[in-house]
């Protein structure tokens, strides 16, 4: 048996190349050979997000705090919430992240096949990212913005869309 105790292993920053705003990697485990599987948790600042990336032997999520973005190419964006599981099949392109207001973290539990977890490709573009809302995305950050500098919670959907429907 090998415990692993809380706070007992360094965090690290997503890298730049990888991730897209603030991203927390806070190492949780990493079996030993012959075992494959490798966890994380990870923490996505309002906004943050991974790149486009593939697994090899595929890879689950599990959704702890906050609100949060999935999406598989070609498929429509998903929110994601705490107690969601995700699974991502082998070689299935995807990324994930947190939505434009709210936090998000989530369990990472991947295997290891030639010492490899992931295949990292190009980074997901503020167009494809701020689509679930079918906005510009300059209208869109202007938004978030607005509803950030807010002493009380603003919906973002009540600036973006008034009563005509019409977008900022």
């Amino acid at each position: 048996m090998d415990i692993k105790r809380s706070g007992s292993q360094p965090s690290g920053k997503g890298p730049a190349e990888y991730f897209t705003g603030t991203v927390r990697i806070d190492p949780l485990l990493e079996a030993a050979d012959p075992a494959r599987v490798v966890g994380a948790s990870v923490t996505f600042e309002p906004g943050a997000r991974t790149a486009w990336h593939t697994h090899p032997l595929g890879q689950t999520l599990i959704v702890t705090v906050g609100s949060g973005l999935a999406q598989r190419w070609g498929g429509p964006i998903e929110n994601i919430r705490p107690g969601d599981a995700i699974w991502f099949p082998p070689g299935e392109k995807h990324w994930h992240g947190a939505t434009a207001t709210i936090a998000m973290t989530h369990l990472a539990i991947q295997e290891r096949l030639d010492g490899k977890t992931v295949d990292w490709m190009e980074k997901v573009s503020d167009e494809q990212y701020y689509e679930e809302f079918a906005i510009p995305a300059e209208s869109f950050a202007r938004a978030v913005a607005f509803a950030m500098s807010q002493p009380e919670e603003v919906d973002v959907n009540e600036i973006l869309f008034r009563p005509t429907r019409q977008v900022l």
